[in-house]
């Protein structure tokens, strides 16, 4: 992409992992989300603690697929994979993955809507329930079971008007009951 003055801009390249940058001020490719805006989000909707991501990069990949990696590589990188991905970034509601969600939102403290028996097994099979009790945000959740008197993440859920929609991948839905 150019400007009126000539002036070349580096695009995203979906092709390949590009290293997201510490601030807005390192920022060069037009609409990437920062290493800042990512710890930021994760600990405004979700009460992560910001060192949950001390030790790991973010990288993005296509479009606002983010990746956070446990260790430091090169930039930009071509490899056709690298870490988990975290994230769906560059639309208005960003969304987290469920691997995610299960690997790191143990910590979490906000927007975690603790599921009984019944609702978890709804759940897991990827069907969407009636859940009026829920007083938190509207939006993506973070759907939990209190397991062995821990409460353990389960997946991503999407909650509007009343009702918990699972968004558990067709893959990963199971049948607990």
């Amino acid at each position: 992409m150019s400007d009126d003055t000539g002036d070349q801009r580096p695009e995203n390249d979906g092709q390949r992992f590009d290293r997201l940058p510490a601030t807005s001020d390192e920022r060069v490719v037009a609409g990437r989300p920062t290493r800042e805006e990512v710890v930021g989000w994760w600990e405004q909707r979700y009460g992560l603690p910001p060192e949950t991501w001390d030790g790991h990069t973010f990288w993005e990949k296509g479009n606002g697929k983010i990746w956070a990696f446990a260790a430091d590589l090169v930039s930009p990188n071509p490899v056709e994979g690298l870490g988990l991905r975290i994230l769906r970034a560059r639309q208005e509601h960003w969304k987290p993955s469920t691997n995610a969600v299960q690997r790191f939102c143990g910590a979490a403290s906000k927007n975690v809507v603790l599921l009984d028996e019944d609702e978890a097994e709804t759940f897991a099979r990827g069907d969407d329930q009636e859940l009026e009790r829920w007083e938190g945000d509207w939006g993506y959740v973070v759907a939990a079971h209190e397991f062995e008197g821990a409460v353990e993440p389960i997946g991503v859920g999407l909650y509007l008007h009343g009702e918990l929609r699972s968004t558990v991948p067709k893959g990963r839905q199971e049948d607990l009951s």
